[in-house]
């Protein structure tokens, strides 16, 4: 039903190590493009129980596999010791690996084999507007973009029991926390935050906590795939700049269902939020998807002028707004970069029902921009 756009090209000539958060996926889409590979899945009792006990197995099974064959690995995190058996099988046999997982945090805490160079790392996102026929972004916004969860009538109680799964599977198990109850009360404030700029010391006041501990908190979702750092763009000419980082949780309905939002529409603070979430996760998997070198950052000044999208060292600057036009005021912000950086493409993503520019700046309707970027059209040369 979608066509996802990471194609997992390099796997015809090397190993991968693919990550993304649970429920995006990853399962799905490797059984689609390589229905023939040898697969292990370590979500069945047997197969794990099996392999736990005597990883040594895995090797004995592919031992007599010829070179060049491809190996699927699914939730490898759960058995870090096969990466052993991996890393032989790579040196000695030549056999390629597809390596699925939910989490590096593991296999980095443990001191698992990461085959030294030997996989490339690649991660699925939630869905993109390009793979999903007749994209409908007020259900975008409303469901998010896990495959289940976007297709539902209601997902709220599919995204409770994510929710529930995450804490229990993810955090409790990886992570090996004492306190659960304050991580997820540390869950809920990050939430709250999400979109906007992280201070530490006050997130740590809100828990109860240290602010060290709240850094090591966001190390675990960073980790665990549930959420990133959007960082400041720092290269600055005249105006002081606050450098701290936003955070973005993973998915859009995972914010609304922890902020408690629902039924978003148009005109409401909350759809707002919610639809710069949106645009700020399509540009952040279109980089990862096209390989790109360029980076996505967000630049504030001291005295309040703010730009949502910082593209790469100054070439395009991008202003979210939901709004049905957008009007001067909307482009202080733009007007205050572009006297810093005079060659930066200006942009506003908007809810205007056609593409226009004013004074300088593109303004294109939510759909317009999603086809021009996903056609390369936004980061030009």
């Amino acid at each position: 039903m979608f066509t996802r756009k990471l194609l997992l090209q390099d796997v015809e000539n090397e190993s991968v190590f693919l990550f993304g958060a649970r429920q995006t996926g990853k399962s799905t889409l490797v059984k689609e493009k390589f229905p023939q590979a040898r697969y292990y899945d370590l979500l069945k009792s047997d197969v794990f129980e099996r392999l736990v006990r005597a990883p040594w197995l895995f090797r004995e099974e592919l031992d007599l596999c010829p070179p060049n064959e491809l190996v699927i690995v699914d939730e490898v995190q759960k058995i870090p010791q096969l990466l052993n058996e991996v890393h032989w099988l790579i040196h000695n046999r030549q056999l390629r690996f597809l390596l699925c997982g939910s989490s590096a945090r593991k296999l980095k805490r443990c001191g698992a084999n990461l085959l030294g160079g030997r996989a490339i790392r690649e991660l699925l996102h939630p869905l993109v507007s390009v793979e999903i026929p007749d994209f409908d972004f007020i259900k975008a916004i409303n469901h998010g973009l896990l495959p289940q969860h976007y297709l539902l009538s209601n997902p709220r109680k599919k995204l409770q029991a994510y929710i529930g799964n995450y804490l229990q599977e993810e955090i409790r198990e990886e992570a090996q926390l004492r306190n659960l109850r304050t991580f997820t009360r540390f869950l809920d404030v990050a939430a709250l935050t999400n979109g906007e700029i992280v201070n530490f010391s006050n997130i740590a006041t809100d828990c109860g906590v240290s602010a060290p501990t709240v850094r090591e908190y966001f190390s675990i979702l960073e980790e665990t795939m549930f959420g990133y750092f959007v960082p400041a763009f720092t290269k600055t000419v005249k105006r002081r700049i606050i450098q701290a980082p936003k955070f973005y949780l993973f998915d859009v309905g995972v914010a609304n269902y922890l902020t408690k939002r629902k039924s978003l529409l148009p005109g409401s603070v909350d759809f707002g939020k919610a639809f710069e979430h949106l645009i700020i996760h399509e540009l952040t998997a279109y980089l990862s998807y096209s390989f790109s070198e360029e980076t996505l950052s967000y630049w504030r000044t001291a005295n309040g002028y703010e730009v949502d999208v910082v593209l790469g060292d100054a070439q395009v600057a991008i202003e979210i707004k939901s709004c049905n036009e957008v009007q001067s005021r909307h482009l202080r912000g733009l007007k205050a970069f572009s006297e810093e950086y005079p060659n930066a493409r200006l942009m506003v993503v908007s809810l205007d029902p056609n593409p226009r520019r004013m004074n300088g700046v593109e303004i294109y309707p939510i759909a317009d921009f999603l086809k021009k970027l996903w056609n390369d059209e936004i980061i030009i040369g």
